[in-house]
């Protein structure tokens, strides 16, 4: 979760960012697993990133999840803005799987042109 998408020097001192995880058979709902301001924010995001984790902007939401500890779940007021955070990941890995075995396709008709 993203509060800004303003990466100027002062706005990132002021950003904000909450990383989430669910397992199913261990949690009854989503889990803070990182949070942070500044330069912990910066690194939550890039960690996203370099895992091709899908980042979901909501000032609201991540102000709410900030107030949370680390390794709590997130409680039940919170459940319909989760579900659609999670509805946007479904979406994301949807359509990155979908592209991913389009290129996998691509990449073996061209093996089997050579």
């Amino acid at each position: 979760m993203d509060e800004r998408e303003d990466f100027t020097p002062t706005n990132i001192a002021q950003r904000k960012a909450v990383a989430l995880k669910y397992e199913a058979e261990r949690d009854n709902a989503p889990r803070v697993i990182a949070k942070g301001r500044g330069h912990v924010a910066e690194h939550i995001l890039e960690t996203a990133q370099k895992n091709a984790v899908p980042v979901y902007k909501d000032k609201t939401l991540v102000n709410m999840l900030m107030a949370l500890e680390i390794d709590r779940e997130v409680p039940p007021e919170l459940y319909k803005a989760i579900a659609e955070v999670m509805a946007y990941v479904y979406k994301m890995d949807k359509s990155h799987g979908q592209a991913e075995t389009a290129r996998r396709i691509a990449a073996q008709r061209r093996r089997s042109l050579f």
